[in-house]
């Protein structure tokens, strides 16, 4: 993480910081002749977004946590309950074909997907998160619409529960903040 520091000088402004990863201190002068870069943003202000929020039904003691999680997160930061739409589909394998369909429907500006695979005896549950967290990206490759990989990816039961409003936190909460602020850096990159 970098720290900024920023000092006023007579010529215009110092500003310093030291990367905390490498180490290294850098300042830059602006004077107010030379011009920066453009930094775009994506805010977290939901007011005005569409978001469809896809979970999977399969263990859904967990996945019902994530979905409450994510509609309270996303009308917390100011998305209307009419501008969110929920699904469920029966397993986080079929996530990916339902965000699609989302996605290319032109009426979402973000898609959530959810979902729990706890790993069991078989090497079904390595099948199943590569599938979903594929098939998830592909949708946001593909459409250009923000899809959130929600999908907890757990050894056991109680790391599950941990992290669907445990000691954890929610995913789905997690998720909900990035769908917001993804959309609007979207949006933002759109119109300059």
């Amino acid at each position: 993480m970098q720290q900024m520091i920023s000092a006023d000088t007579l010529g215009g402004s110092v500003y310093t910081w030291h990367g905390a990863r490498t180490g290294m201190t850098s300042q830059l002068r602006y004077t107010g002749d030379e011009s920066l870069p453009q930094e775009l943003n994506g805010g977290i202000d939901g007011a005005g977004l569409r978001v469809a929020v896809v979970a999977a039904r399969f263990n859904h003691v967990i996945t019902k946590n994530l979905m409450e999680g994510a509609v309270s997160t996303l009308t917390q930061y100011g998305v209307r309950d009419g501008d969110i739409s929920t699904a469920w589909v029966p397993g986080s394998f079929e996530l990916p074909v339902a965000a699609k369909t989302f996605a290319e429907s032109g009426r979402y500006d973000a898609v959530i997907c959810l979902g729990a695979v706890i790993r069991g005896e078989t090497s079904h549950y390595d099948m199943v998160c590569n599938q979903a967290a594929s098939g998830i990206a592909a949708v946001g490759r593909e459409t250009g619409i923000p899809t959130m990989f929600g999908v907890l990816t757990t050894e056991n039961l109680e790391q599950a529960i941990n992290r669907s409003g445990g000691k954890v936190g929610n995913l789905g909460s997690d998720c909900a903040v990035g769908a917001i602020e993804s959309a609007r850096l979207m949006q933002a990159i759109k119109t300059g």
